[in-house]
């Protein structure tokens, strides 16, 4: 059993990175930065200027923004500036009303807001915002390196906050304890019930994202296209089960539905990813509640302890990332123990590792589906004896050799794919 400092560090870790947020978390972390400075400036801004990593301009283009019907940055700005509050943290749109919307979509038609590509961004998540108003007087705020971190905080000459800018690689410092696989699962399965229970709000917030979508009419609507006529193709099993209700969550999601997700490590996608082919799973099979949360802790700090060498902001898919975790908890949930979940996180990285990602859209839920299935299909293997070895790819023996083998392709061999899928983004 793992000592209690041990134990409160990663505990601590997850209240960190496993956390609601309202709409993709790009554009909303663009809007909690405009929200910033317009509470420093003191009232709506005349203008407002924004410079943008070309990760956060990817992610946020073409993803919708909850409760407006509209899609991209723009709106997500204006409202950050109108209605928005930056106590609220990743749910900063939660007072979003249609009136709101209506006053968004003016302040967009005046030509008060400037985005531009930051060239010179220390990290792949970074957010400058100045805002002005009609006297001349201006206010500045800057996120970097994580969604809510803010690095710079000015009104007119009057500094507030300066910290270093935070750069690629150096923006997990702010943990307590760097992960290995080990430690994941013997916190997974010793820490007390009472210590990880809030993990289950993650089922419920999650659940009910897909339980909306379900019925269609958001985003590509796979959840409901796998639930209602693609039983014909599926049928009515626990694959078709995981795939619906992640599918759905993400679909609700990504479609800009005025509901709350959990997310992991900044992404609302990965937090669905993470939790609800888990959730689906232990409905399934009938899993207690004990071992449906150590089953849900156990996917949620795979993929922080994924996440930690990968970066926030990536050209590979987050969802390589939580659907390995999802696959630890499936495969605890058929009663495999730390030799099997190590399989199925290799299996899983034998498989995904290069799935590119293109920006946050409707159409995530179809690389999910992809994700998840993988998940269910290598627990079993994994559950069979059967593991990728080390004669084949980038599989090492060691497990979290095999995951920093992964990190390594998406954080460095992947830079140049990911100039080209912005380049192409932004000029066709």
């Amino acid at each position: 059993m793992l000592d209690e400092k041990t134990r409160k560090d990663i505990i601590s870790l997850m209240h960190r990175e496993v956390v609601p947020a309202i709409g993709c978390t790009e554009p909303v972390a663009v809007a909690l930065c405009v929200a910033k400075a317009t509470e420093l400036l003191g009232t709506v801004p005349e203008r407002l200027e924004l410079r943008l990593s070309g990760n956060i301009l990817k992610n946020a283009m073409g993803v919708g923004i909850p409760g407006t019907g509209m899609i991209g940055l723009p709106i997500a700005v204006a409202l950050g500036a109108l209605v928005g509050r930056s106590s609220y943290g990743l749910e900063v749109l939660r007072e979003v009303t249609p009136d709101a919307v209506e006053k968004g979509r003016a302040y967009i038609s005046e030509g008060r807001i400037s985005i531009k590509l930051c060239e010179d961004a220390p990290s792949n998540l970074h957010i400058e915002v100045v805002a002005s108003d009609n006297a001349g007087n201006t206010s500045e705020a800057v996120i970097s390196g994580t969604h809510t971190n803010f690095v710079y905080l000015r009104v007119g000459n009057s500094v507030i906050k300066s910290d270093n800018p935070v750069t690629d690689g150096d923006e997990n410092q702010e943990r307590d304890r760097e992960l290995d696989m080990r430690t994941v699962y013997d916190f997974a399965m010793t820490a007390p019930l009472e210590e990880i229970r809030f993990i289950l709000e993650s089922r419920s917030l999650n659940k009910a994202a897909a339980e909306l979508a379900l019925d269609g009419g958001y985003g590509h609507s796979l959840g409901y296209a796998v639930r209602s006529h693609g039983r014909k193709y599926f049928g009515d099993s626990p694959l078709a089960h995981i795939i619906s209700y992640t599918s759905a969550a993400c679909d609700a999601r990504m479609g800009g539905a005025p509901v709350a997700v959990m997310s992991n490590s900044g992404s609302g996608n990965q937090g669905i990813c993470a939790t609800m082919p888990v959730v689906s799973f232990a409905e399934d099979v009938h899993a207690g509640e004990e071992d449906t949360i150590r089953a849900l802790v156990l996917s949620h700090l795979t993929s922080i302890y994924i996440k930690q060498s990968l970066g926030r902001l990536s050209a590979l898919c987050g969802c390589v990332v939580a659907s390995t975790g999802a696959s630890s908890g499936i495969t605890y949930l058929m009663g495999g123990g730390y030799e099997e979940i190590c399989s199925a996180v290799k299996n899983m990285i034998a498989n995904l590792t290069g799935m590119i990602c293109d920006g946050a859209k409707p159409s995530c839920s179809l690389k999910i589906s992809s994700g998840v299935s993988t998940a269910l299909m290598s627990a079993m293997l994994a559950m069979d004896g059967k593991c990728v070895t080390a004669a084949e790819g980038i599989i090492s023996d060691d497990v979290d050799r095999s995951i920093h083998n992964l990190t390594s392709i998406g954080r460095e061999a992947m830079k140049e794919t990911d100039r080209l899928v912005m380049e192409i983004m932004t000029t066709k």
